[in-house]
């Protein structure tokens, strides 16, 4: 059975997520003296595993698929730390109906040049503090209410690389299950950077996403 979410507010900073989980970090990243930059939260959540009927977490049980023409989609809670720099995707509900999201977004980083590079599925972040679990959770949004998605990458080359590849610029972003896409900019101001497009010691991209939570299940 999926798991299903109800949102209260509650407030975030960037350096209380260090504190607790060591800033925006995937495992195996390199090491960074970057220090981390609070900054102000949208709405908390708190989880429900189980609702009985007309309870408020089996409000929007039954909604449909949150369409990316319904949803307004940032780049929140940015910073850089122990050699990564990331945030948080955050998709709020802009519509008048409740929706459901579950699963990985699709995310392709674009440089200023044009490249295009789609962004790896990430199983663990943090430095193991999120973790993928199977099935993922599925979130119920009202009107008003977001959900989130980390995105991440190495801020430093690996092996014997001396710099990165040129930075992305922005985020062309697709909801799990959605048609259509948003292009965002991957300007990171906690970070004072754009996304970075450092390659792993094996050459593969090192940026990635995590699925949708809520931001109760992400470290703070």
């Amino acid at each position: 059975m999926r798991s299903h979410v109800v949102l209260n507010p509650r407030a975030v900073t960037l350096g209380v997520l260090a504190a607790a989980a060591c800033g925006l970090v995937v495992s195996g990243c390199a090491s960074s003296n970057a220090p981390a930059v609070a900054s102000s939260s949208p709405a908390g959540v708190t989880s429900s595993a189980a609702s009985s009927p007309g309870s408020p977490g089996s409000a929007g049980a039954a909604a449909g698929a949150c369409g990316t023409s319904q949803l307004k989609i940032s780049l929140t809670h940015t910073g850089a730390l122990a050699g990564q720099a990331g945030g948080y995707l955050t998709f709020t509900n802009d519509g008048g109906s409740s929706c459901r999201m579950s699963g990985w977004p699709d995310v392709t980083g674009l440089t200023a040049a044009g490249r295009a590079t789609a962004l790896r599925h990430m199983r663990t972040s943090m430095y193991g503090a999120w973790q993928y679990s199977s099935p993922a959770p599925a979130v119920n949004l009202k009107p008003g209410e977001a959900a989130y998605a980390i995105v991440a990458a190495d801020d430093k080359p690996a092996g014997s690389s001396t710099s990165c590849p040129a930075p992305y610029t922005r985020l062309r972003v697709t909801p799990p299950g959605g048609s259509g896409s948003v292009t965002i900019s991957a300007r990171l101001p906690g970070a004072n950077s754009y996304l970075p497009a450092c390659l792993a010691a094996d050459g593969s991209p090192t940026a990635g996403t995590s699925t949708v939570t809520t931001l109760s299940h992400l470290p703070h």
